[in-house]
């Protein structure tokens, strides 16, 4: 039986939507629907913007020792980078529901976690502490320490008292009051999860490195996803990507070079530590850039969030 001529363009558009969506989407059924997407689109609200350049964040906090950079605020995440000085030390504490997170930047960070043995995280590793489970940090060696840390939004953290007849001197925090309580509720363990990766030693120097995406940070509210690839042409700007429906999403480049569209705006290159925004309801695309191999870190709260792409016509 002959091919008709609308059956061969029916084929054609058929994969030029499977050449849009990620290989791990293609296995899956394509289903439809109309999605809701804002008529003007999200824009950045302050700190958050398309990217943060780390280069340009370290030259602003030239001559100090240690500093707080605000990068996210929105109603998932609130996300700084702190440097550190050597030797600076935090007080013991924890947070009562979500966890906590970092990719550390530059130096070297000492973690004391309780029932972990403590451990020296240094350039490129990720770091997560499970709620109700108390931490602390300090910064060895002569050099400052530089982490992300990535929080649930409106948290509070929790210091715990060793010894309730002489708790110490209360903490202080802007429209609260710490008062002496006594709770329940064990730490929530690891489970199948760790407290570290070492994203140098395990990716980029290891020549069996995992070619899967990775879920380091993964329940219901939040994700920490590495995706590795290889670098590529830039695709088009008739790729529009996708976009999310009612969160935001930011990444960390851990490795080489990444290109990115927003609807809106040209294509940009994001490079190691700097960090990428994309607004609820934007399109946003990502891609490898360069010739070697190039890894972005992706933190939202929906682990198996929904990804809207372009319908493309027939």
């Amino acid at each position: 039986m002959p091919i008709s001529a609308k059956s061969v363009l029916l084929g054609v558009a058929a994969m030029a939507i499977a050449a849009a969506i990620p290989a791990s989407a293609q296995q899956r059924q394509l289903f439809y629907a109309w999605a809701p997407k804002p008529s003007v689109p999200t824009p950045w609200t302050a700190p958050n913007k398309p990217v943060w350049r780390y280069a340009e964040i370290v030259a602003a906090h030239k001559g100090q020792k240690s500093w707080v950079q605000p990068i996210v605020r929105d109603h998932d995440y609130s996300a700084d980078y702190i440097q550190m000085a050597p030797g600076e030390k935090t007080r013991t504490q924890f947070w009562a529901d979500d966890p906590v997170f970092w990719w550390i930047a530059d130096g070297q960070v000492r973690f004391h976690i309780q029932g972990q043995q403590p451990f020296v995280a240094s350039k490129g590793f990720m770091v997560q502490v499970p709620y109700r489970t108390p931490y602390s940090m300090e910064t060895v060696g002569d050099a400052p320490s530089v982490r992300f840390e990535v929080r649930r939004a409106g948290r509070t953290p929790l210091y715990p008292v060793a010894d309730k007849a002489n708790p110490g001197p209360a903490p202080k925090a802007d429209g609260k009051t710490y008062v002496l309580s006594r709770y329940t509720n064990t730490p929530n363990p690891y489970g199948d999860h760790k407290p570290y990766l070492d994203f140098i030693k395990d990716y980029v120097k290891n020549p069996n490195a995992p070619t899967a995406h990775f879920r380091f940070v993964e329940d219901d509210d939040n994700f920490m996803n590495i995706i590795r690839g290889h670098g590529m042409p830039t695709p088009p700007d008739s790729d529009k990507g996708h976009f999310h429906i009612d969160y935001n999403e930011f990444w960390v480049i851990a490795e080489g070079s990444m290109d990115y569209k927003m609807e809106g705006m040209k294509v940009f290159t994001a490079h190691v530590n700097d960090i990428v925004y994309a607004p609820q309801g934007r399109w946003h695309r990502a891609s490898w850039a360069g010739d070697g191999m190039s890894t972005r870190i992706a933190i939202n709260p929906r682990r198996e969030g929904m990804h809207n792409y372009d319908v493309k016509p027939d």
